[in-house]
């Protein structure tokens, strides 16, 4: 597997990893500038040369990962007989630098409800790296002419067309996503919430709706067996309290703002460190 596959297969898993590439090489090293390695929370992909210089890099590089470390890093080996070594003596002669670049979770985002609101939504989103998942249970809201809109989209797009139960797409869905409900059905959406407070792996719930739509709603999951801790986690109404309207649009825009601003929250600002 490539460097580039093995990355993609990372994003796919929703899982994080480091991209380790050889920058510079003096002396006789294993490997060359441009060589890469992947490393993820439990397998590798690709090498740097083997050896005590690989294994240190893939300490160091799951050391980034525990520490959900988001700026680049470089790091210079010396492969000398005379230099540090923990996991046996590497004494090709030379030097190598490495540069470890953390591949962060790109957060998921599944919206249920692809009607006005929902696709103006998705053409919002889908203009970031994330992952989009669009889910809705009538054939005609997701067809390729409709969706030809996410065509040029940045995001990863997941059309999930379920005619029944549409909350079993939620077991599909990489733990942490941020799940949004707004079908054209409040049985639909009752059985979302339900679901999604049962699943656990939320990374957010939030509902789109009226104040009267949640009372209901309340009383009806409540009576399904959610406490007040579990019905704390569902948002409603979803987007920017001061960014008011009932055009899809501005709808869109609202919501895709207050997304924006949790995924924003997670990222530590850094710089390169040597």
């Amino acid at each position: 597997m490539n460097w580039i596959s093995a990355v993609q297969r990372l994003r796919d898993a929703g899982l994080p990893g480091v991209l380790v590439t050889v920058t510079s090489s003096r002396g006789h090293t294993p490997r060359e500038g441009g060589a890469k390695m992947v490393v993820g929370p439990s397998e590798t992909h690709g090498t740097i040369g083997g050896g005590n210089a690989e294994a240190v890099a893939i300490e160091r590089a799951r050391e980034l990962l525990r520490d959900n470390a988001t700026a680049p890093e470089l790091q210079t080996l010396s492969l000398s007989d005379k230099a540090p070594y923990q996991h046996g003596v590497q004494c090709c002669g030379g030097t190598m630098t490495l540069l470890f670049e953390p591949l962060p979770v790109r957060p998921a985002v599944a919206v249920f409800g692809v009607g006005h609101v929902g696709l103006e939504l998705a053409r919002v989103l889908a203009r970031h790296e994330v992952s989009l998942h669009l889910i809705d249970s009538r054939p005609a809201q997701l067809t390729a002419e409709r969706l030809a809109v996410l065509d040029d989209a940045v995001a990863s797009v997941h059309v999930h067309q379920v005619p029944l139960l549409p909350e079993t797409v939620l077991s599909e869905l990489p733990a942490g996503t941020h799940v949004l409900i707004m079908t054209h059905d409040h049985a639909e959406d009752i059985a979302l919430c339900d679901a999604a407070l049962r699943s656990g792996t939320c990374g957010s719930i939030g509902l789109i709706g009226s104040a009267g739509k949640w009372s209901r709603f309340r009383k009806r999951l409540t009576d399904l067996g959610h406490d007040e801790a579990a019905l704390s986690r569902i948002t409603t109404p979803i987007g920017l309290p001061d960014l008011t309207g009932k055009e899809p649009a501005v709808i869109a825009v609202s919501v895709a703002a207050a997304l924006l601003q949790k995924f924003q929250a997670r990222v530590r600002p850094g710089a390169l460190q040597a």
